[in-house]
């Protein structure tokens, strides 16, 4: 799925989702909005920026959950905040004009559909990002030498 699918499917998530602040805010600023927060420079979403943090903040099972096929497993606000940092969710909110609060609760509901999705199917982001690091063997490899 492009990435401009994907954020036009997240800010709709957003929209209606059960925080009022959220459910008037334009598609277009909130795709926007998401953009800036979990996009690349290469047009697709930063999954690197996602698992990174993950071993330092024991949230590597809740996003494992959403990468490829079975159900996701949610996340709350205050784990969103923990993933993404800080500075990047009051950004989020700060351009969006919500509340940090309505921010973390809106993505925590929506982030984990969308990286399911960006993870499902033949050519996802999840073969990309294989395919940079030669392989699943080339995966393991790495995150081998990061565990040691």
């Amino acid at each position: 799925m492009e990435l401009m699918d994907l954020l036009k499917m997240g800010a709709s998530l957003i929209q209606n989702n059960s925080d009022d602040a959220t459910t008037g805010l334009d598609t277009g600023d909130l795709a926007g909005a998401l953009g800036g927060l979990i996009g690349n420079s290469d047009g697709g979403l930063d999954l690197g920026a996602l698992v990174g943090g993950l071993s330092q903040n024991g949230l590597g099972e809740i996003v494992g959950s959403w990468l490829g096929n079975g159900e996701n497993a949610s996340i709350s606000p205050g784990q969103i905040t923990d993933l993404l940092g800080s500075d990047k969710i009051s950004e989020f909110a700060s351009s969006l004009g919500l509340s940090t609060e309505s921010a973390t609760g809106a993505l925590a509901d929506a982030l984990p559909q969308v990286v399911d999705q960006a993870t499902q199917g033949e050519g996802n982001s999840i073969d990309e990002m294989l395919a940079q690091v030669g392989g699943a063997g080339g995966a393991m490899d790495m995150l081998g030498k990061m565990f040691r």
